[in-house]
């Protein structure tokens, strides 16, 4: 296995699929075998662009022996329905954001998973940029100290029409709005480095698309198990759009990272590199803040070679399913807390 290609197959030729097939080619070891879609000129425009065949189906690709690895692009809501079938086919499984609606049906995924003893790895790629990796790094070392407060704040532009581009994306049930469609990676970030919520307090709005009966706007407050606050802004209504903001704070120290860049960090005991932290990542790059396709595939590609790593040595993709439940559990319970107006406790 160390020496052999991995095989992929997309099922999904939307927005997504393209960052998804630049990481896969541009990863060494990985070859794009075949994707499938229900709209054919989709279907044959992908393939032509990234050089691999059409599937006839979806059943067609979990009976190609070529195909290694399913990456499931679906409508968000549609996810495990492509999902348990390739891990009861035998394929490992790349899932876009998030992992599914309900937590019931990632637990249904997890359970597959289990049954087949392949790998599922979920697409939070922005996990991999070099500012997070460098902050979880120092929460693990304690460099914080007691941990008193997280920030998300993405305050993006997104026009009209984006909501029109496949149906899906104008229905909350199918996994459209800001909070889970857009929002999803930052509260999935806040999770990652603080841990797991114990209560959540949320409100949202349409502030700028009244003809989309979806949020558009979140303001979120979050209790964490450890003690410490976060809160979340999240928006698709601001034009022009500005990079989303990470920031962390704790009795010892404070990290702030805009877009891909750390412009702030700062520790009471001061370290030998320190000096060179706000040299990671690059504030040229571009990071979604005013258009969907608006940022690179580096951090797919990062996601894509994590999981061939994870193939290979049989180990733990850096993103699993159960990372990314509890990621899914804090934005139901967001939505659940500004549908009911009160602050809902976690789990749910």
């Amino acid at each position: 296995m160390p020496n052999e290609t991995l095989g992929f197959g997309l099922v999904g030729c939307g927005l997504i699929s393209a960052f998804h097939g630049k990481a896969i080619q541009a990863t060494p070891g990985a070859a794009l075998i075949a994707a499938s879609d229900p709209q054919q000129d989709r279907l044959d425009k992908f393939c032509a662009e990234y050089g691999c065949e059409a599937a006839p189906s979806f059943e067609a690709m979990l009976a190609d022996e070529r195909i290694d690895v399913i990456n499931v692009l679906t409508p968000n809501a549609m996810h495990a329905q492509f999902a348990i079938p390739a891990l009861e086919a035998g394929k490992h499984v790349v899932i876009e954001k998030p992992p599914d609606m309900t937590l019931e049906k990632v637990d249904a995924m997890i359970a597959a998973r289990d049954a087949a003893r392949r790998k599922v790895a979920i697409s939070l790629q922005v996990r991999f940029r070099k500012p997070i990796q460098a902050m979880y790094q120092a929460i693990q070392d304690g460099r914080f100290g007691k941990l008193y407060y997280a920030g998300a704040h993405m305050k993006w532009f997104r026009d009209t029409s984006y909501y029109h581009m496949d149906d899906w994306r104008s229905k909350r049930d199918q996994g459209a709005g800001v909070t889970i469609q857009h929002a999803f990676h930052y509260i999935d970030l806040l999770h990652h480095l603080m841990g797991e919520a114990a209560a959540v307090e949320a409100r949202m709005y349409n502030l700028a698309h009244p003809d989309v009966q979806l949020e558009d706007t979140l303001q979120a407050f979050i209790d964490f198990r450890s003690g410490a606050k976060g809160i979340v802004e999240a928006s698709t209504a601001l034009w022009p759009g500005t990079d989303i903001r990470i920031e962390v704070n704790g009795e010892n120290g404070t990290a702030i990272m805009q877009g891909e860049r750390m412009t702030t960090w700062k520790f009471r005991e001061e370290l030998p590199g320190d000096a060179e932290m706000t040299q990671i990542g690059d504030a040229a790059v571009k990071t979604a803040a005013s258009g969907a396709a608006d940022f690179a595939f580096t951090e797919h590609q990062y996601m894509i070679e994590d999981m061939c790593n994870a193939i290979r040595n049989d180990g733990e993709p850096w993103v699993t399913l159960e990372k990314a439940r509890g990621s899914l559990e804090m934005a139901l319970a967001m939505y659940r807390s500004a549908d009911e107006g009160r602050t809902v406790e976690l789990p749910l």
